[in-house]
């Protein structure tokens, strides 16, 4: 059974991409965990004066959420009233990353799906700061969902790498598995002015030609000196409607992930944005 997170603020961003999850993964038994993480609601609250008054408002703050997950769940179950499909929902006093990795580890999530942009929604950042957090620090694949995005079928689907740094089997047998569901093409983009691989290039890139022998790929080469520039160019011309790009130390995503650089280069992403993450879990 897949097992998805997807964290709430209760925004329509975050309603958003609760839809969009529930049509991406319709045809597997799925199990979603609605997420909301409350502290900072808590800490930062104007009331909060002192500290007779702090479990009070704890539990006020708690009741709030618990009610806005049922509504969640009703609306969820008018949507998509999928028998495939079996939903909890979990307030927890803490925050987002700590809550989320707590829970990615507990029940051995599969995926985490969210927009962009929470209830800030600041039109000049590509990610809000939690969406930004949950990209660099979470510990499973981070599905970012933009504002007003209608669900498509992923039929065409573009994955940037360098082949430098080791792909991870599980992470790419969920590749496959949303693959094969929509009869998708992976366009495998490397940027670079020199054809030749090294062997660890040549090693990783047959790693994911066998992780995905069911999966209709393609591989490209193209020499540009901007990364970002070669991306959206190439999503332009090849009508890209799914990014896939791999989070590690030293990757072309963790240069990127950085707030100041990722808005200043213009990464303005309007497609949903799959996150691999090759980080502390595996």
């Amino acid at each position: 059974m897949r097992k998805i997170v997807i964290p709430t603020d209760f925004s329509e961003n975050a309603m958003n991409a609760i839809r969009y999850a529930v049509e991406l993964f319709k045809y597997e038994q799925s199990q979603f965990f609605i997420l909301h993480a409350y502290a900072d609601e808590v800490y930062d609250h104007n009331a909060l004066v002192s500290r007779d008054f702090f479990d009070e408002l704890k539990e006020i703050v708690q009741k709030k959420a618990d009610k806005q997950l049922a509504h969640i769940l009703e609306e969820i179950h008018q949507i998509s009233p999928n028998p495939k499909h079996e939903y909890n929902t979990l307030s927890s006093f803490g925050t987002l990353i700590d809550e989320t990795n707590d829970l990615v580890d507990k029940e051995n999530i599969d995926i985490l799906i969210m927009g962009t942009r929470g209830k800030t929604d600041d039109r000049n950042l590509t990610f809000g700061s939690n969406t930004l957090q949950v990209l660099k620090y979470v510990k499973c694949p981070v599905l970012a969902i933009p504002k007003k995005c209608v669900y498509n079928p992923p039929k065409k689907i573009l994955f940037p790498t360098d082949y430098v740094l080791p792909f991870m089997r599980r992470e790419l047998k969920l590749l496959s598995t949303l693959t094969q569901s929509f009869r998708s093409k992976i366009h495998f983009l490397y940027v670079s002015g020199f054809d030749k691989l090294s062997i660890r290039q040549e090693d990783n890139k047959a790693f994911v030609t066998s992780s995905l022998p069911e999966s209709e790929l393609e591989f490209h080469r193209v020499d540009a000196n901007n990364l970002t520039t070669a991306i959206h160019d190439f999503i332009k011309k090849h009508e890209i409607d799914f990014l896939v790009m791999v989070n590690s130390r030293h990757s072309y995503l963790e240069n990127l992930l950085q707030q100041s650089t990722i808005d200043t280069i213009g990464l303005y992403i309007q497609i949903p944005f799959l996150t691999l993450q090759n980080l502390q879990r595996y």
